[in-house]
Parts: C-alpha cells; structure tokens; sequence
C-alpha cells in the first residue's frame, strides 16, 4: 500500500527505493502485482483510484 501511495504522488521507483531502503527494481516488482489487482495498467491511473478511495 505504502509503495501504491507513493507511486501515486509522482515519485520514481529509484525515489520510492531510496526512501524506502528498497532496491528500485523491487518497487517496480511489487508494482507490477498491484497494477493487475486493482485493474489499471498506469500510475496515472493509480493516482486516480487511490485518489477516488478505490483501495
């Protein structure tokens, strides 16, 4: 969730790793299994669901 929320402010995968102590190929990893569960296929649109609550 917290990976989601950050993705969705804007910030790049390497600036969600660095904050987060995480590789940014692991935030892409946990992206990619998000993207599917919440039915999007972009960060534009997963600013848009987490925006309208939607997770």
């Amino acid at each position: 969730m917290q990976i989601a929320q950050l993705a969705a402010t804007g910030l790049s995968n390497r600036e969600i790793g660095q904050q987060l102590y995480l590789s940014h190929r692991t935030i892409g990893a946990h992206l990619y299994k998000v993207y599917p569960k919440l039915g999007i296929s972009s960060r534009g649109q997963l600013r848009e669901k987490l925006q309208l609550g939607g997770w």
